[in-house]
């Protein structure tokens, strides 16, 4: 185990036996039970003509991205400069921020309505670059803060795992919806039932697993940098995608994408490379930027839906009327020369053939009068 520069081992301790009691096992078969139920009710809403849409046009795919191994990592690389951390609390921010393809950004995605081919697009994308992507950036970043070589504390084989575990149910409900899209309806609502019996389960055997651990983690500057880094992902990964002109949809699910970020991979790294007296309280840092990332996605999911329901809709701003023979005849005599309502901020819709005769027949009898 190599040294950190400039940094002391912590008198600290996890729970006894902590990840191989009866309710650890219990949280880790229904966190697995959760996600496959989420990408099969996801799936369920994609098509492989859009999905195909997106490799052969990548635009929004590029993008997203270059928000989530750009922005992500330099984003946590200048927290932990900007509030001076220790190099093992920069170090677990940075492990964080070079942890991309979060299944919470599908659910956000779907909430906040955006494109959920393209979100399932990235974090499976996200996903396998990161079997490459992750060593190279904690090696670029990691510098001056771990003397040792993190490239070898990847797991490879839990990206692999949770590659599998995105695509078949994802492939299984568009297929689903593609063979049989009567019984989508029933999937979606049995696992929307099972996603909300589960998340109280989940919630339930984290406050018995974790217990009071977490308080030890919540510093002033660990709290700030745990609430700030969603929060720039949110707002840089769709000002990033507005730059390059991508649409409303797109944009919220870029947004979503580079905020959230794959919380069971960066737990499993730190789990993995430091021991308890090393990395300390810190390895709960996971869980208090999983807090954020979900109280943040909430808030921008609710203030869109306030957005929707309460802006003017669009049909509401327009008005419609028939241009009646009255005044087509005073138009023709004014030599307007146009019988047809003209188009500006309001809409129109032209005059029936009927009311066109009538107009001339009028302009006719003024013309004779004349």
């Amino acid at each position: 185990m190599e040294a950190f520069n400039e940094s002391s081992p912590f008198n600290f301790s996890l729970p006894h036996n902590f990840g191989k009691r009866p309710t650890d096992r219990a949280l880790s078969v229904i966190l697995v039970i959760m996600l496959l139920t989420i990408m099969l009710s996801l799936g369920c809403t994609m098509e492989f003509s859009k999905i195909k849409a997106h490799f052969w046009r990548p635009k929004g795919l590029a993008v997203a991205l270059v928000a989530q191994f750009g922005i992500m990592p330099l984003t946590a690389f200048g927290l932990g400069k900007f509030f001076q951390l220790t190099n093992v609390e920069a170090l677990a921010i940075l492990i964080c921020g070079c942890s991309p393809g979060g299944n919470l950004s599908n659910i956000f995605t779907l909430a906040i309505k955006g494109d959920m081919n393209l979100s399932i697009v990235m974090t499976t994308c996200s996903t396998f670059f990161a079997l490459g992507m992750m060593p190279l950036l904690l090696y670029l970043y990691s510098r001056g803060i771990y003397d040792g070589s993190l490239k070898d504390k990847v797991p490879y084989g839990g990206i692999m795992i949770s590659l599998i575990l995105i695509l078949i149910p994802c492939t299984t409900g568009i297929i689903l919806k593609s063979k049989r899209p009567q019984y989508v309806r029933y999937v979606t609502k049995g696992g929307i039932i099972l996603l909300l019996l589960c998340s109280v389960a989940v919630v339930v055997l984290s406050a018995l697993n974790v217990g009071k651990s977490i308080l030890f983690v919540m510093t002033p500057h660990l709290l700030a940098t745990s609430s700030l880094m969603p929060f720039i992902g949110f707002l840089l990964g769709y000002l990033l995608s507005a730059l390059f002109c991508l649409n409303g949809r797109c944009k919220r699910t870029v947004s979503m994408e580079t905020g959230c970020q794959n919380i069971q991979l960066c737990s499993t790294i730190l789990n993995v490379t430091f021991p308890p007296e090393v990395i300390g309280p810190l390895f709960f840092f996971p869980l208090l930027y999983m807090i954020f990332q979900a109280g943040e996605g909430l808030l921008l999911i609710a203030i869109f839906r306030c957005y929707e329901k309460f802006k003017p809709s669009r049909d509401n701003t327009k008005m419609t009327y028939k241009v009646d023979a009255t005044e087509e005849t005073l138009s023709t005599a004014l030599g307007n020369g146009t019988y047809k309502g003209e188009e500006c901020n309001v809409g129109f819709t032209s005059a029936s053939p009927k009311d066109l005769d009538s107009g001339q027949k009028a302009t006719e009898q003024l013309n004779v009068a004349n």
